[in-house]
């Protein structure tokens, strides 16, 4: 869209080795968007910013009316260049799809993974969000995306749930690394393989009530250790000669693959499971949506795909900050061992499902948030998923009352209003913050936009009358254009997973 198109024409000028940005300025005063290049590249000659902004000015061109969706470039503060969109490109551009990318890429992403040792808590529920949102980007961009859920069905953690069942069985003395709770009282009498598949059962069914859904449930246990993955993983490093033995253990780098008692470690499987996703499946990039606790393990991995032949590049990890929930202005504690804790299945009945989605993709994953019980609770225009809820269900409110008229998307060309010409451009923002995403993976942009968004559509139709009868032109133009914001607006609440209701 017009962002690339701004880039592009001042990347011919300086050449590629010189970073800058073009970005929307938050004053429309300051043009639709807006370039710190001068300011970049006088640094390197050591010329006045002003200077190199007004010679980068007359290169584009005074008027830039060459681009054809410019209407003017102004240098601006200590050297910044402005620049204005052409109501004619707007109109132009008005009504066009998504743009795809021209490189598709096979996409994988392992989100919630959450150990099948017990329900999903509401925690679950910010990289559960998080990650199905992601996808749902990348899809409208084109690319060819695997939802993939990771089950930690072996190892000590499998092996304590059967010991918490039985000592709250009796059979055996409790210990404080127990897991605890109702849910561990209501499995007595089962094996710890037989919990494993009636919790990851509920697993599954609370991720279909959020709507998270999932192409690949990768069994740890079947898929890598009865397949004997993990062995020839090892033989793989030990090839290539990446394998240290030391204190009588085996080490990739400063991280233990094989310990002392011949056992090894979670972090052996990991390398096997990346061998999987990026060897076997051949996927393009793989996104690792992690919790805060294994913020440490980051360069250890990047480390260990590296040595399977793979650029750490090719590896994404984002990590997800702790949540604190409150209620009546106080923090409600929560730990899944103590058995005290918020499940996701409680907070989606007590919320809903569209509310608990927006508030968790609000805030940029690598920010500690708080999820406010009472106010997510609101349902009025105060909420925000309600506020941008409220401005689809008006605009296809609008469109009801006005369907005997006939409109095309070129009616908009007679528009000229402030608050007309700024919902179109609000309107052809979408593609630029999906690919803005794709490329820097802040799913928050959304939530941002959404409501931006709504605010300039509710500043529009409450200055503007959509319907004049008097006026049938007008008329046209008018309902062309809430049409264009009802289609952008139910597009930007899907790629979020949250519903747009017809009526409110």
């Amino acid at each position: 869209m017009f962002m690339a198109q701004i880039k592009e024409e001042i990347g011919k000028i300086v050449g590629d080795e010189i970073v800058f940005s073009v970005e929307r300025p938050e004053d429309p005063e300051h043009g639709d968007y807006s370039s710190n290049v001068a300011l970049v590249l006088s640094k390197k000659e050591g010329k006045n910013p002003k200077e190199v902004a007004e010679r980068i000015k007359d290169q584009l061109g005074s008027s830039a009316s060459k681009f054809g969706f410019l209407e003017k470039v102004e240098v601006a503060g200590p050297g910044f260049l402005n620049f204005f969109l052409a109501k004619k490109a707007l109109i132009q551009a008005l009504g066009n799809p998504v743009s795809k990318l021209t490189k598709k890429q096979k996409i994988n992403i392992e989100f919630v993974s959450a150990n099948p040792t017990g329900p999903l808590t509401m925690a679950n529920g910010r990289g559960g969000f998080y990650g199905d949102a992601l996808a749902n980007i990348f899809e409208a961009l084109g690319h060819n995306v695997t939802r993939e859920y990771y089950i930690n069905d072996a190892g000590n953690q499998i092996k304590l749930l059967g010991e918490s069942i039985l000592a709250a069985d009796g059979k055996i003395p409790p210990r404080e690394e127990f897991y605890k709770g109702e849910y561990i009282k209501k499995l007595k009498g089962k094996t710890a393989k037989q919990a494993t598949a009636i919790l990851l059962k509920e697993i599954k069914s609370s991720l279909k009530k959020a709507g998270v859904k999932f192409d690949v449930w990768f069994s740890e246990d079947k898929n890598l250790h009865k397949k004997g993955e993990l062995k020839k993983v090892l033989e793989f490093l030990n090839k290539k000669h990446a394998i240290k033995e030391k204190e009588g253990a085996l080490w990739l780098g400063d991280a233990v693959v094989i310990k002392s008692d011949k056992n090894p470690t979670y972090f052996l499987a990991d390398l096997a499971y990346h061998y999987d996703k990026f060897i076997k499946r051949k996927f393009d990039i793989a996104v690792d949506v992690w919790g805060a606790d294994h913020h440490g393990y980051i360069e250890r991995m990047k480390n260990g795909v590296e040595a399977i032949g793979v650029s750490p590049d090719r590896l994404k990890i984002i990590i997800m900050q702790l949540v604190r929930l409150v209620s009546g202005g106080k923090e409600v504690k929560m730990s899944k061992r103590t058995g005290e804790f918020v499940t996701l299945d409680e907070l989606l009945k007590d919320v809903g499902v569209d509310a608990v989605r927006w508030f968790f993709l609000e805030r940029s994953p690598n920010t500690h948030m708080d999820f406010d019980m009472d106010f997510a609770r609101e349902r009025s225009k105060k909420n925000p998923v309600y506020y941008v809820q409220y401005a689809h269900a008006r605009a296809c409110s609008i469109l009801r009352n006005g369907k005997q008229v006939k409109f095309r998307t070129s009616d908009v060309q007679i528009l000229k209003e402030t608050e007309e010409l700024a919902l179109i451009k609000k309107i052809l923002q979408l593609p630029e913050i999906i690919e803005d995403i794709a490329s820097d993976y802040q799913v928050h942009r959304l939530t941002r936009y959404a409501y931006e968004f709504a605010q300039t559509f509710t500043n529009f139709y409450e200055k503007h009358l959509v319907i004049d009868k008097k006026n049938r032109e007008l008329t046209q133009a008018r309902l062309a254009l809430v049409f264009a914001t009802k289609k952008t607006l139910k597009q930007t609440l899907g790629l979020m997973g949250i519903s747009a209701p017809e009526k409110m």
